[in-house]
């Protein structure tokens, strides 16, 4: 957990997640378990897990579920000095419905505090030791003013700091509406993180040479390939691919929001291309492996031996959930560097 003077400021919305507590159709359950649910408070989250101090900026309402975020959040060691308390609009509320076909999600967020929120926020923040602001797709589908709060930011200067947008396409959020709007957007920030499926509903193509060519403006883009993968193609520098971790996979939920914070992170450090897409996939194990947004972050041990193996030691891993319980050597199994990580050999 790190408190600080936030070096990435992460604005967007947070609703309080309600998933049941037992087994049973939604209709049937009457105990439900409470947590926190949000794109950029998760990144804001899984940095503060790894060392880099951290905000989160957004609005909630003022009621029992915002004062929860408000706690949880900071609890987390997330910067929430930024956000607002609006007396007149609730906060965002979201459920997952557990069943045989998964975890649907139905979301009560219209007219949320959050979707209030405007380019006037911007003139509230104190950016002192930013150097990175984070942004995502679902806030521009919010409403018309988060729309424009988000081009607000990615069109205002820049004062020597980055702006990352993660383009985050939620189609139930722009159903009737022209996403390519994110596109517009993506074209005006300096890091683009997309995965290939929404690249392709948005920008037409999951090529990642062709997304570079259509994305110019940004200093580096990131292409995810799901479980193969991600490329990072960056200024003055060839593409790079690194292979994602296998994961005995809990959970597939905040994988991405996982990713940009460990590609954050591992970039601020000024780690190479190969190691900040590692350090991506690496956080976004974390979260894999639990049922939670926000996953316990993996011992720094098998951390530090996957960084450093080589490419066949990497390929031949596999991550398992006594990773998260165990100590070093457990919950790792492959072949080569055993001796770095306690990886088994097979």
């Amino acid at each position: 957990m790190t408190i600080g003077a936030p070096r990435v400021l992460c604005i967007g919305e947070s609703m309080a997640l309600f998933v049941p507590a037992g087994s049973g159709q939604a209709h049937e359950v009457r105990d439900w378990k409470r947590s926190v649910g949000g794109a950029e408070s998760n990144v804001a989250c899984h940095l503060a897990s790894l060392g880099v101090p951290s905000g989160w900026v957004s609005a909630v309402g003022a009621d029992p579920f915002g004062r929860a975020l408000l706690e949880e959040i900071a609890a987390a060691g997330v910067d929430v000095g930024g956000t607002i308390v609006d007396p007149a609009r609730p906060t965002g509320l979201y459920i997952k419905e557990s069943d045989a076909d998964g975890s649907p999600v139905r979301y009560y967020r219209t007219g949320s505090a959050a979707s209030a929120m405007g380019p006037e926020l911007l003139d509230r923040l104190d950016l002192t030791g930013v150097e990175v602001i984070h942004l995502s797709g679902i806030t521009p589908a919010l409403s018309p003013s988060c729309l424009e709060l988000v081009r607000a930011v990615l069109t205002a200067p820049r004062e020597g700091r980055c702006v990352s947008f993660d383009v985050n396409w939620r189609p139930a959020l722009w159903a009737g509406r022209d996403a390519r709007v994110l596109g517009e957007l993506a074209a005006l920030a300096d890091l683009v993180l997309v995965g290939e499926d929404e690249a392709e509903a948005v920008l037409g193509t999951r090529d990642p040479a062709r997304l570079r060519a259509l994305l110019p403006g940004p200093s580096a883009v990131v292409v995810k390939h799901g479980e193969r993968g991600a490329t990072l193609l960056e200024d003055g520098g060839p593409a790079v691919f690194a292979p994602a971790l296998r994961v005995e996979v809990v959970e597939p939920v905040g994988a991405g929001d996982a990713f940009a914070a460990g590609f954050l992170a591992a970039s601020l450090r000024g780690a190479d291309p190969a190691t900040r897409l590692r350090s991506g996939h690496l956080q976004a194990a974390s979260t894999l492996l639990t049922h939670d947004d926000v996953g316990v972050p993996l011992p720094g041990a098998v951390v530090r031996g996957l960084l450093d193996a080589d490419e066949h030691d990497w390929a031949a891993a596999t991550l398992t959930g006594s990773a998260l319980t165990g100590g070093a050597i457990a919950g790792v199994t492959g072949a080569g560097a055993s001796e770095r990580t306690g990886m088994s050999r097979t």
